[in-house]
């Protein structure tokens, strides 16, 4: 008999984009046949049905590409950040997030993933890595990534004591 084991906890979990935005494809083809009924041309389904395909194409191939490139899981084990994954074990410390008008170093870090900046609408999460190097996690959600990275290296590493 051949166990399975159990897939890892998801501690936090971002999808990238939403399938809902294929509904503007349907939207622009009753747009255009209200356009075409209203300039007295009748429905003329062939205007209407490319519009529908076109539009609904296009944002498929996007919605796509987003849920590949842009979307984050945390495990206990991992954190996926698009297509990259970085062992929680290679975290060394969440850097805070910033204050005041100083940007901090970390800020200028390479962000996770296979983009080349943090995905815009996200905001970055600085990471001390192992070897002397940083890196900036990203969610749009970033408080949320950001309490359970804590509470994983918190986990991992116990805090000193108080002196």
């Amino acid at each position: 008999m051949i166990e399975s084991t159990p897939p890892p906890e998801v501690l936090f979990h971002e999808q990238g984009a939403s399938w809902w935005w294929l509904s503007a494809g349907p939207a622009a083809g009753i747009a255009m046949a209200l356009i075409q009924m209203s300039a007295g041309y009748g429905i003329q389904l062939l205007v209407p049905s490319i519009f529908l395909v076109l539009v609904s194409g296009f944002l498929a191939i996007q919605v796509k590409a987003a849920r590949i490139h842009t979307s984050v899981e945390l495990t206990p084990d991992h954190l996926r950040q698009g297509t990259e994954r970085l062992r929680i074990d290679d975290i060394v410390r969440v850097y805070p997030e910033p204050k005041g008008q100083e940007e901090p170093k970390w800020m200028s870090s390479r962000a996770l993933g296979e983009l080349t900046g943090v995905p815009r609408g996200r905001t970055g999460i600085g990471l001390r890595l192992t070897n002397d190097r940083t890196a900036q996690a990203w969610a749009r959600k970033h408080h949320q990534l950001r309490a359970a990275l804590t509470h994983l290296m918190e986990e991992r590493i116990p805090p000193g004591p108080v002196s």
